[in-house]
């Protein structure tokens, strides 16, 4: 009665807490370490959900007002877009890792020396991209398609969206803040709301105002910039109405070229940035060789890469509820603990994905449907078959995306970057293209899928067991002031 009380409370906790009772039965969990984790990774969960439904619904209402190759046009631009998540997620990798073992070590006076340099990093990275897409859209999206319509629409939306590249690359070290300290309501309340007031602009902007790929993207720009702000303000005064106060105010004032601070970011965040632009980077040659396949697939594709991007929300939750404990563990020097929660956090992450995965697969025809609204459109019967395909890769996505978090807290980054990049681009890219000059055909498509993400969770799985992290984490932990407030 207690597992269902809590379930009607709070599904997604009750979910996590359900798998980790059933876990616990094989003596694979600890009850407290479970309640540990699920209080800090729904939140998260929440906020991907949130994020990832208005990336979805981005595609479906241009899909409902203008039709495939809007879809098309969009999910084009969506790599370049994805830049920012690249080197804002690296950035903010290292200021989880830095903030966590502050705070596990009980150093609130160096956190702020950790939040501002991050600031400075992620706003130097970014900004160049901003010019880029700015000047140069047309010419990046014909780099992946020859489709004047198609070209025309994705670089109208690459053009405008590019100026909220900065504010999301901020935002994401904004909420890498406080899930550091332990609090995964507040990011997800701000990011939450972002992704709301992103939705209604776009429905005013696209339907109402009749802006089309330009509404969409002038969306995504305001709720971004809304987020930003919301969360420098919140870090000043410590609270905002309807979240937990920070542990410390952190003033803007302060020094953010520093230099120590700068390096150990660099050094934590270069191969996370680098793990994720393998994945960015990687859907540009990926989106033109299912370009060979027709407009239609192209479509189907991103459909089903949105699908996918729901189905993975939970492991924004699990992965960066890893990083925050494991990285407070280590800060108390207590690596034994550290690993019980790498593994532990790991186990739950399978079972809820399993979860999603059998829901997704039942209900992959009415959820497709949500993005077309002509029963005839070729694209609703290829984009099912994908949402099957991902709803079986999705398990394994599980252990790579929690390993991952886990290991970034330590600072061992590059074994997960290695492992993306094999499974990606070893791997995933020529599948792809041997589908499309080969008998495989579609099944080069299925494949990749599968591919992208057993790959890289074998390989982040082998090397958190071996245990090396333990001693890189040494040369991170706050053992001396370090960037004061």
């Amino acid at each position: 009665m207690l597992a269902i009380a809590r379930f009607l409370r709070n599904p997604i906790s009750g979910v996590i807490v359900a798998v980790g009772a059933l876990l616990g039965r094989f003596g694979l969990a600890d009850r407290e370490r479970t309640e540990r984790t699920a209080e800090l990774a729904w939140p998260r969960i929440v906020t991907g959900i949130a994020r990832m439904s208005k990336n979805a619904v981005d595609v479906a209402m241009v899909g409902i007002a203008i039709g495939p190759l809007a879809i098309a046009g969009v999910g084009f631009a969506g790599p370049f877009w994805g830049l920012a998540f690249s080197f804002g997620g690296g950035v903010a990798a290292g200021t989880i890792a830095l903030v966590s073992q502050r705070y596990g070590a009980d150093r609130l006076d160096a956190i702020g020396g950790a939040i501002r340099p991050s600031v400075l990093l992620a706003v130097v990275l970014t900004l160049p991209l901003t010019a880029l897409y700015w000047l140069f859209p047309v010419e990046l999206l014909s780099l992946l398609t020859d489709n004047p319509r198609t070209i025309e629409l994705g670089s109208a939306y690459l053009q405008v969206v590019g100026l909220g590249v900065p504010f999301a690359a901020l935002n994401l070290v904004g909420s890498r803040v406080y899930i550091g300290v332990d609090d995964s309501w507040t990011p997800m309340v701000v990011r939450s709301a972002g992704a709301i007031t992103n939705v209604a602009l776009n429905a005013v902007f696209i339907f109402g105002l009749d802006m089309g790929v330009v509404g969409a993207a002038l969306g995504t720009v305001l709720s971004n910039v809304l987020v930003t702000t919301t969360f420098a303000i919140a870090l000043v005064v410590r609270r905002i109405p309807g979240t937990r106060p920070f542990p410390t105010s952190v003033s803007p004032l302060g020094g953010y070229a520093d230099r120590e601070t700068i390096r150990d970011l660099v050094e934590i965040g270069l191969p996370v940035a680098g793990r994720n632009s393998v994945w960015t980077v990687a859907q540009f040659p990926m989106l033109a060789i299912v370009a060979l396949y027709g407009e239609f697939v192209v479509a189907a594709y991103v459909i089903a890469r949105r699908i996918w991007g729901l189905m993975n929300t939970p492991g924004w939750g699990f992965g960066l509820a890893a990083s925050s404990l494991v990285g407070q563990q280590l800060g108390a020097e207590d690596e034994d603990r550290a690993a019980a929660y790498g593994k532990e956090t790991t186990r739950l992450a399978v079972g809820t994905y399993l979860v999603g995965g059998i829901l997704t697969a039942i209900f992959a025809e009415p959820i497709v449907r949500l993005f077309v609204d002509d029963p005839a459109n070729t694209s609703i019967p290829i984009a099912v078959a994908l949402v099957y395909a991902a709803s079986l890769a999705i398990v394994p996505q599980a252990v790579k995306a929690t390993i991952a978090g886990a290991l970034d807290a330590t600072g061992d980054t590059r074994w997960p970057f290695y492992s993306q990049a094999l499974g990606m681009i070893g791997v995933a890219i020529p599948l792809v293209y041997l589908g499309a000059v080969t008998p495989l055909g579609m099944w080069g498509l299925y494949l990749s899928f599968v591919a992208e993400s057993t790959i890289p969770a074998v390989i982040n799985y082998y090397r958190f067991a071996t245990g090396k992290w333990r001693a890189i984490s040494r040369e991170y932990r706050p053992d001396a002031p370090v960037g004061d407030d």
